[in-house]
């Protein structure tokens, strides 16, 4: 305990004495990114990136810091104190929550060393090649074919929801090596370059205002061979890997700066008080309250998983379950305000609403994303039902 108190006086100190003070507020995830402190961004990636304090539990010898998850939440809570952020996982963003874990578990020597330093220490960003218009849910129905050309594969087809295409410098894909196997068997994951003339990424825009959507084409876009991750044909082990990996990350870690209002203060400010101080609606007031116990029953199972594996989390099916349960407490949040806003969450331009209002239902609509993102709830709940409870396969088989 004491290594720990000791561990977080050292981070806190470390902040103090590197964050710009300029920044304090300015998490890009949340906030948007500023042009004009790119100086003071570039300069607090590079401290961060030093320290391998971007993918703080990576391996030294791949830009990270070696520490344990214990460790990390402990940089995460003391960035959030300070108002401050780690900005390599957006910058990366597929990078350090799925691709980097994903190569950690299958890559080669030569691949670590190529892929993850310049992700910890946030210098490319990478995007994801895997639902295609014909292959959501069932994945493994996917078309986009690689073709062996010599030392490289020639990749041709199209994926759709590629977040971040347009911005990215690698891509990772699932695509079709083997087209006389069962759907399953013949699939192969492999990194490409998006910087060449085969890939040509078309943003999509969503009803919310904005989007990090694209629809990717694939033209004999060339897939050097040294780049195949996994086994040719066996890359649909890796893409469950990698899928496993996503739901980790979504399942309801706090995000360093990201701080936000309480609802309870929110529903105070708008619904009001009654002569005893409570909530004015005993109704909203009742739903508030459940909602509340939701959000720490989630917290404390997370906790409980940490401290029972002595703060190393192992990334499994279990993360189903937490996915689902972190979907359903921050979309019932975003419901909780919208109702308590009433007529003031529903604005969506004009002088009549302040920034925070006008947030409120882009949020809201954008928030019902999450449960199809990273494996809809139903794609969820079967892998509960099968790799947890053991249940029969009713799903289709291939």
């Amino acid at each position: 305990m004491n290594e720990q108190h000791s561990f977080r006086a050292e981070v806190k100190q470390w902040i103090a004495e590197n964050f710009p003070r300029t920044l304090a507020g300015q998490n890009p995830a949340t906030v948007g990114y500023a042009p004009a402190l790119e100086a003071d961004h570039e300069l607090w990636r590079q401290r961060l990136a030093e320290k391998g304090w971007g993918a703080p539990t990576w391996p030294k010898e791949y830009g990270g810091a070696g520490f344990s998850q214990k460790e990390e939440r402990i940089i995460t809570d003391e960035l959030s104190d300070a108002d401050a952020f780690n900005p390599i996982p957006t910058i990366a963003l597929m990078g350090v929550t799925m691709v980097g874990p994903t190569i950690l578990d299958y890559g080669t020597e030569e691949q670590k060393k190529k892929h993850l330093i310049p992700i910890a220490r946030g210098e490319v960003t990478w995007c994801l090649g895997l639902s295609e218009p014909g292959a959501g849910s069932d994945l493994a129905s996917l078309r986009t074919r690689a073709e062996d050309n010599g030392d490289c594969y020639l990749v041709n087809g199209s994926k759709i929801w590629t977040s971040g295409a347009h911005h990215s410098n690698w891509c990772g894909a699932v695509v079709r090596t083997d087209p006389d196997a069962k759907k399953r068997n013949g699939i192969s994951f492999v990194m490409l370059p998006m910087d060449q003339e085969g890939v040509e990424p078309r943003p999509l825009k969503l009803i919310s205002g904005a989007s990090a959507f694209c629809e990717t084409f694939f033209t004999d876009a060339v897939a050097d061979k040294s780049d195949l991750l996994g086994e040719l044909n066996d890359g649909w082990s890796v893409v469950k890997r990698l899928l496993q990996h996503e739901r980790q990350s979504q399942i309801g870690a706090r995000t360093a700066g990201a701080k936000s209002e309480r609802v309870q203060d929110i529903a105070e400010r708008y619904v009001g008080l009654d002569d005893s101080g409570k909530l004015a609606d005993a109704d909203l007031r009742q739903r508030l309250a459940n909602h509340l116990m939701d959000r720490q029953s989630h917290a404390l199972t997370l906790g409980r998983i940490a401290a029972e594996a002595k703060g190393n989390v192992e990334v499994s099916a279990a993360s189903s379950i937490l996915k689902n349960s972190a979907t359903h407490v921050s979309q019932t949040r975003a419901d909780l305000i919208l109702e308590i806003m009433g007529d003031q969450g529903l604005g969506w331009e004009g002088d009549a609403f302040d920034p925070n209002e006008l947030e409120t239902v882009r949020s809201w609509l954008y928030g019902m994303a999450a449960s199809i993102a990273g494996g809809s709830f139903e794609i969820q709940y079967n892998i509960i039902s099968k790799n947890i409870l053991g249940l029969p396969e009713t799903t289709q088989q291939g």
